[in-house]
């Protein structure tokens, strides 16, 4: 492999920066995460006309048909501006049904995630807030051509927004991966309050939903597979922001300890603050390094794929929450306020922690692929 970027990919990130830089600057962020859905139209639109909602969607739907690794360079430039919208969460979403089986649903809602037209969702999670695809509990009973769903889903990124939800369900003992519109009959979307406002979440009620079965993307085995493979390139993508927000906790703490001055003279030439400063280097290099090598293997099918995808999230949950400490303590007082920029990242720092399963869950699913392939 290559242990660096491409000029196409460098110019991908390039452009990307220029545009958030533009388009999203801290104000901005502000003011979304001030709203009750942090959604903005005309951004939203600007992104999907940069061809970023369809990255990783085959061109035959309207993408890019680009690989796992030009989203990753995307998304580090999302994590460096605290991007505020539902991309995340329609990647993750496009990701799932490209991966499926049933040709319908890919020709009906893909080209029109490409173009901006319709934002999707991801519902997983329930009470028992398990990442495992296998514990989810919410029933979709066939009947006739249609499936009855009825059930909770928990921390539902975007779904005050979105048009559809991709919904992780139980029919009889098979898992089943439907799409469901956010408007159909039974649907109830509460918001949720959560520790990162940038990022809004939503519980999501089903009462009697009927789904007919063509929206039915996948079902038993296979739709384990397709959303555990669509998880894991957004893992990757989530991963790829905090190596962004840690970079720019690094570069703005660098900054800030070289013209903060005490006692007459700058704090970044004692001892103590420039270790906390390496250590910040440490973890963002680190990351980003763990994070490309988990989106190179993903591109290439390798067989440790879903290893380096664990490990990435292992790492960049505890690095990026590492750096954010840093980045407070070298900032003193200041660090601590409303009024500065640093808490935007702690705070997403610590949401997507846990988001896709933090540092404990993933060293448990290392545990477990090293023990099946040792007995293998």
């Amino acid at each position: 492999m290559d242990f660096d970027l491409s000029k196409p990919q460098q110019m991908l990130q390039q452009s990307a920066r220029e545009f958030l830089s533009r388009e999203c600057n801290h104000e901005k962020v502000r003011e979304l995460m001030g709203t009750a859905d942090g959604f903005d139209s005309k951004l939203w639109q600007g992104i999907a006309d940069q061809g970023w909602t369809g990255i990783v969607v085959p061109e035959e739907f309207g993408g890019l048909g680009l690989g796992v690794v030009e989203l990753a360079c995307v998304a580090e430039e999302m994590g460096r501006a605290v991007y505020t919208g539902p991309y995340l969460s329609t990647v993750w979403a496009s990701a799932v049904i490209a991966r499926a089986a049933n040709e319908g649903p890919k020709a009906q809602y893909l080209e029109k995630i490409c173009s901006g037209e319709l934002i999707a969702t991801v519902a997983q999670l329930e009470t028992a807030a398990s990442w495992n695809a296998e514990d989810a509990t919410l029933k979709a009973e066939k009947k006739g051509t249609s499936y009855v769903l009825n059930g909770r889903k928990e921390q539902v990124t975007d779904a005050g927004i979105a048009q559809v939800m991709v919904v992780l369900a139980k029919t009889g003992e098979d898992l089943s991966l439907l799409v469901v519109p956010t408007n159909a009959e039974g649907v109830k979307i509460t918001a949720t309050p959560g520790l990162d406002s940038t990022r809004k979440l939503y519980a999501v009620d089903f009462d009697n939903v009927t789904i007919p079965e063509t929206e039915l993307l996948e079902s038993g085995y296979r739709a384990k597979e397709a959303f555990d493979q669509a998880s894991a390139v957004a893992t990757v993508a989530l991963c790829a922001e905090m190596v962004g927000g840690m970079q720019w906790v690094l570069d703005e703490s660098v900054e800030y300890v070289k013209t903060r001055q005490q006692f007459g003279k700058p704090v970044g030439i004692y001892q103590a603050v420039q270790h906390k400063c390496a250590d910040m280097l440490l973890f963002t290099e680190s990351s980003r390094s763990a994070v490309y090598f988990a989106a190179w293997a993903l591109n290439e099918n390798d067989g440790g794929a879903r290893l380096a995808v664990s490990a990435a999230k292992v790492y960049c949950s505890d690095a990026a929450r590492e750096t954010g400490n840093r980045g407070i303590q070298v900032h003193g007082g200041i660090g601590f306020t409303w009024e500065h920029n640093m808490h935007l990242y702690y705070k997403r720092f610590k949401s997507s922690e846990i988001m896709f399963g933090d540092s404990t869950y993933h060293r448990e699913e290392i545990a477990k692929q090293i023990v099946d392939e040792n007995e293998g």
